[in-house]
């Protein structure tokens, strides 16, 4: 039995993960996890989203084959299985054991949304969600056609989530651990060691998107009033659980490992004929020109196939402006970002430098070949001449500009980077040695 829930939190407080960890206490009680729980991020781009605009699914029945240890809650074991039996509980009864819990850890501008069912949605239904805009009636339309229960609260949003979540079948996943403080202390100001962060993110290989180091930064601890202490994501459940042990902070009430597809880039659209906004893509181009603007946000203009674009790297990407800075006129670049409406820009995660066009810098004006004095300027775009001998010159003398901008991909600091971009680590790359030099 499949069971999905999205949108019970919001921008003051609450964590539907919190959510996924109390049913899942519940529901063990008499049945078996299959699978890790699911923490499956939707369209980031999405107007309405909270924070994260993440879903939350999991699976129950009689499991069989490996045990796994998922979790603990307050004290209690969690264990998960690799597959499951023929068996499947009722859906009323999930359905009235988990309506309860959804009233009890909602916020109150939340649209919460329940799916339970014997079977999965389409995952086309999950690609729309994680890409696009859906309208409700998209989602109970699938709802209907597998033959699930849902149950909703306020708008009844949160349904297109759960239902889009469900449909997930991973091409690519990543695993995150969750740990989640005692509730006396939701609000209050989180303590723990930053250097031990330090250290899992050094020790631990295949983990990402925890700490940057040239700002000595902690980026996997939130600044919420959420539940959640900390969430250390990687590819190795080994690894995670080491982590878990090196990093030192206040007392843990529980915690989860989730399967995710954070860190996957399936957000991204390639080849499509016209970007919308509130999607992203992954656009390449020919730089016409960049400037700053106030607030320090750097606008770069680009022709590419789909006419003149401007590309946006906002202030909160901070270092990862000077690259925008730093690019001249016909350099080839692909750029994955969201298109965004008002104003209408293509907002930077990740840039791919393809080709560094040749850039010359005026050293003087030009030297009249007669008497050996400089020339003067006749005026903008006017060309040069010298008086005393009526020569002239259409051109400054110039020389070849060293550029420490080069081929190869970019990223913005850890912090400054979305739930579903997928960081370079995991893509077996690094950024140029030139642009780690020129922003430190």
């Amino acid at each position: 039995m499949y069971v999905a829930v999205d949108d019970t939190d919001s921008v003051s407080g609450n964590c539907t993960t919190f959510l996924a960890t109390e049913i899942i206490s519940e529901l063990c009680s008499d049945m078996d996890m299959i699978g890790y729980p699911r923490l499956v991020r939707l369209n980031p781009a999405t107007p309405w989203k909270t924070r994260g605009n993440g879903s939350l699914v999991m699976r129950f029945g009689k499991g069989r084959g490996e045990r796994m240890l998922a979790g603990n809650v307050s004290g209690r074991d969690i264990f998960c299985y690799s597959a499951a039996t023929p068996y499947e509980p009722g859906e009323s009864d999930v359905m009235e054991r988990i309506i309860p819990l959804i009233g009890r850890y909602s916020e109150p501008d939340s649209d919460p949304g329940l799916v339970v069912s014997r079977k999965k949605p389409s995952p086309l239904l999950y690609w729309k969600g994680v890409r696009t805009i859906l309208e409700k009636s998209d989602a109970e339309r699938e709802i209907l056609r597998v033959g699930a229960l849902k149950y909703e609260m306020g708008c009844g949003r949160g349904i297109i989530g759960a239902a889009c979540g469900m449909a997930w079948r991973p091409r690519d996943s990543t695993l995150e651990i969750l740990t989640y403080r005692p509730k006396e202390r939701w609000g209050t100001e989180r303590v723990f060691e930053p250097l031990s962060i330090r250290e899992a993110d050094a020790r631990l290989g295949t983990t990402f998107n925890s700490w940057e180091e040239r700002a000595q930064k902690v980026a996997m601890v939130p600044s919420t009033p959420c539940p959640i202490m900390y969430g250390l994501r990687g590819e190795d459940r080994g690894e995670l659980m080491e982590g878990k042990e090196i990093i030192k902070t206040e007392p843990i009430e529980r915690w989860m490992i989730f399967l995710t597809n954070q860190g996957t880039d399936d957000h991204v659209i390639r080849g499509s004929r016209e970007p919308i906004p509130n999607r992203s893509y992954y656009v390449e181009g020919t730089v016409v020109g960049s400037g700053r603007i106030a607030g320090g946000h750097v606008l770069t203009e680009i022709d590419s196939k789909y006419g003149r674009m401007i590309v946006a790297a906002y202030e909160p990407s901070k270092e990862f402006r000077l690259l925008f800075d730093n690019l001249s006129e016909g350099d080839a670049i692909g750029v994955t970002g969201e298109m965004r409406d008002e104003p209408r820009t293509l907002n930077a995660e990740k840039v791919r430098v393809i080709r560094v066009a040749e850039r010359f810098d005026k050293v003087s004006n030009p030297v009249c070949g007669g008497c050996g004095r400089t020339m003067e300027s006749v005026g903008k775009g006017k060309g040069y001449r010298c008086r005393p001998c009526r020569t002239s010159a259409e051109r400054p003398l110039t020389e070849k500009a060293v550029r420490w901008v080069k081929e190869g991909w970019y990223e913005p600091p850890t912090a400054a980077r979305r739930h579903l971009s997928k960081p370079l680590k995991r893509m077996g790359l690094e950024q140029p040695v030139e642009f780690v030099n020129k922003r430190m």
